[in-house]
């Protein structure tokens, strides 16, 4: 009798496992083992983009049991970012925290509209996990075969100049300061419309360039950037919020269909928290360095908000026309259905 029991157990249990397996949409634990190679093309180690970084692949690793591991690569230990964007896309790297250069899809662009946001909580609504200008974007990173998980911010932009500085449009162009912007649509343009001479430059160009003379300064960047990279030879930062400094976490696209629904999970699931502490962290970062840049000798120079308001109106007047030609009417229309701003 009892080992009727046992044995009419035994069948109950193997049928019901069978019928699990065979029950459509149904994940199964995957025991499929991974070793992605992660870069974090922005920074060192031991900075925001390569703590963000390292804590992804730790999540990773943790949330699959030790089957995804990862090797962690920062700043130019595999070329310089577009370098590093080949060879993502190329399936030579799986992931990467890095700002996305334009050379692919010109629309990236849209990224870094000039004066979109001029405060954290708009930035945050727009950016964050589900926000609208992560809807606006992921089909672009798709095109291009990628999977975007979301931004991983900085903080608002300003101008950090030797000898001299400008808080207008006037200012800008009555002492003819020159400054570096990163070289592609829509940055040079907005420098130019804020009445600085611009002067498109890669970073590896821009210590030198300062230092001789070439240019005042550089536009385009938080004040981690300026005051870590050229404290010593920069004076002031006028916090001009022209551009939302941010990268983008990334995924090769066919490495990402590849994985199963239950390991795709996982890495999303990790990204998204690497991003939800960016924000959470990100406005104080950037508050410490603002502090620190003043306490090592750095001028820094907020904007009223009349000067900033001003400055943000004959911007957009300018910049957001030629992202009209630039981008397509569409897309533009499309951001702007979002904003209260006008075109």
């Amino acid at each position: 009798m009892k080992t009727s029991t046992k044995l009419n157990h035994c069948i109950i249990l193997n049928t019901l496992i069978a019928s699990v397996l065979i029950i459509p949409g149904v994940a199964m634990a995957s025991d499929d083992t991974y070793r992605f190679r992660m870069v974090n093309a922005e920074d060192t180690a031991d900075s925001p983009a390569g703590r963000g970084m390292q804590r992804w692949a730790d999540l990773i690793e943790e949330r699959s049991d030790g089957r995804m591991t990862a090797q962690v690569f920062h700043q130019g230990a595999l070329g310089n970012v577009s370098e590093v964007f080949d060879h993502m896309l190329m399936g030579g790297v799986d992931m990467v925290i890095a700002a996305t250069p334009t050379s692919y899809d010109n629309r990236v662009g849209v990224m870094s509209l000039p004066y979109l946001f001029l405060d954290w909580e708009e930035a945050q609504t727009a950016w964050e996990r589900g926000g609208w200008m992560n809807g606006i974007v992921e089909p672009i990173f798709t095109d291009m075969g990628l999977k975007m998980f979301g931004s991983f911010p900085w903080g608002f932009t300003g101008v950090a100049t030797r000898g001299d500085y400008a808080v207008s449009l006037g200012e800008a162009q009555e002492k003819a300061l020159k400054v570096r912007a990163i070289p592609a649509f829509p940055v040079p343009q907005t420098v130019q419309a804020m009445g600085y001479h611009s002067v498109p430059l890669d970073w590896n160009e821009v210590y030198t360039a300062i230092q001789t003379g070439v240019v005042d300064g550089d536009a385009g960047n938080i004040i981690y950037w300026d005051y870590e990279f050229f404290g010593e030879i920069l004076d002031y930062f006028v916090h001009t919020k022209h551009f939302f400094g941010q990268a983008a976490l990334m995924m090769n696209q066919d490495t990402w269909a590849a994985l199963d629904e239950e390991d795709q999970q996982i890495v999303a699931s990790a990204a998204y928290e690497v991003v939800d502490k960016q924000f959470s962290d990100a406005q104080s970062e950037d508050e410490y360095w603002i502090a620190t840049a003043q306490e090592g000798g750095m001028e820094y120079i907020e904007l009223s908000d009349q000067e900033l308001a001003e400055m943000a109106q004959h911007v957009r007047d300018v910049v957001w026309q030629q992202a009209e030609e630039e981008f397509g009417t569409e897309l533009i229309q499309e951001i702007l259905s979002h904003t209260q701003l006008e075109n």
